[in-house]
């Protein structure tokens, strides 16, 4: 059952339906993720765990502020040497997102980002927030100074895959159901502790006025629309 719901979300999610997305996979030289390639790539055993991970992270975090919004399920991580998702991509790939060709906004500052997904397979199945928005924790310097059984599931520290890599691949599975987007009134943005400090200025992901932004902001802001997203591997 899990499998079967999960296979048929990614065929109509972004990486298959969305046109833009779909031809800048193909171009990255990425198979697309469909039920037929799905079904041949990740096995029983691995679908089990994917159902595993999805419902440890859904028990673990239940009292999390915004916890009865958060959908989970299965986010795919494309292979970063065809197709790296920490920072801006090819306009084009945006066309169908955002309504234009319009650059990725990232703070000069930054630097390449953390790699939770290494190079080697074409997609990397991830169990995590993949609806609009995550839960709320506070601001940065809560998150990261919380006790550590705080975001630990099945012995992983969910803080360390909070990064961009994930949440790059979550806006383009998205399609144009963008995350963190101010479309429809639920602006929020998301918070990567599992990204170190630029100058004391905490790393974060948002979509505003039509475009993707990778951006630095202060690291004790913590109002309602800061979210993360907990996350694990399907190893």
């Amino acid at each position: 059952m899990f499998a079967r719901e999960q296979i048929k979300l990614l065929a109509e999610s972004g990486w298959n339906t969305c046109d833009s997305v779909r031809e800048g996979v193909k171009r990255a030289g990425l198979p697309l993720p469909t039920p037929a390639y799905l079904k041949r790539a990740i096995d029983t055993a691995r679908w089990n765990r994917a159902e595993r991970a999805v419902a440890a992270l859904r028990d673990h975090f239940k009292d999390a502020r915004f916890a009865d919004e958060a959908v989970y399920g299965v986010l795919l991580v494309p292979d970063p040497d065809k197709l790296d998702t920490r920072g801006a991509v090819d306009p084009a790939m945006r066309a169908d997102q955002t309504g234009g060709t319009a650059k990725d906004v990232v703070d000069g500052a930054l630097p390449a980002g953390r790699l939770v997904v290494p190079p080697g397979a074409d997609w990397t199945p991830i169990a995590t927030v993949t609806g609009p928005a995550g839960l709320h924790f506070g601001s940065f310097d809560d998150i990261t100074q919380a006790d550590v059984a705080t975001f630990t599931v099945d012995g992983v520290d969910t803080r360390d895959l909070m990064v961009r890599q994930i949440w790059g691949a979550r806006v383009l599975q998205s399609g144009s159901e963008l995350p963190d987007c101010e479309v429809g009134g639920g602006w929020t943005f998301t918070l990567f502790p599992g990204e170190p400090q630029v100058d004391g200025k905490a790393v974060s992901g948002t979509v505003l006025h039509d475009k993707v932004r990778f951006r630095l902001g202060r690291s004790d802001r913590g109002i309602a629309v800061v979210r993360v997203c907990p996350a694990l591997v399907v190893g």
